[in-house]
């Protein structure tokens, strides 16, 4: 299940995506995107350092400062923002792309039904997520409920 915290990010790089448009892309201050997506401050400070952590957007001290992306937005898909605060989209370790490991309790991973399965739908979860921007989320109004929606329809 999506976290608050990574729900909040992906509520957060939209707002940042949708603020910078097409233009350069100039630092926000974190009291203005915590306002427009009422996101607690405390909150999103910690959720923007862990994004910096991962690449994903950049910080400016002074007066002008605040958090800015760190690629165009179409660069950066809901998949990216997703594994920088929750880690591997898998739901089970055994079918994780970037953090496998064999279940303990596994006897046979090539012939266990619950591996196949989960194989599947974590393909096309990621499917959705790798292949959605934020320059989509940003343009067309579509956005983390509209892409979370589409992962419970391939996923239920």
């Amino acid at each position: 299940m999506l976290t608050s915290k990574a729900k909040y990010a992906l509520r957060a790089m939209i707002d940042l995506a949708i603020e910078t448009g097409t233009g350069p892309r100039r630092p926000f201050f974190i009291g203005d995107i915590a306002r427009r997506q009422d996101i607690p401050r405390r909150f999103l400070e910690n959720i923007l350092l862990d994004l910096r952590k991962h690449g994903l957007v950049v910080s400016h001290r002074g007066k002008a400062g605040g958090y800015a992306l760190a690629k165009a937005p179409d660069l950066i898909s809901f998949a990216d923002i997703i594994r920088a605060i929750d880690g591997p989209l898998a739901l089970t370790p055994c079918t994780s792309r970037t953090a496998y490991q064999r279940c303990e309790d596994c006897r046979d991973e090539a012939m266990c039904a619950i591996r196949k399965t989960m194989l599947k739908v974590r393909q096309a979860s990621a499917d959705i997520l790798e292949s959605t921007t934020l320059a989509q989320a940003a343009s067309t109004g579509e956005g983390v409920n509209d892409a979370i929606d589409q992962v419970r329809a391939t996923g239920d």
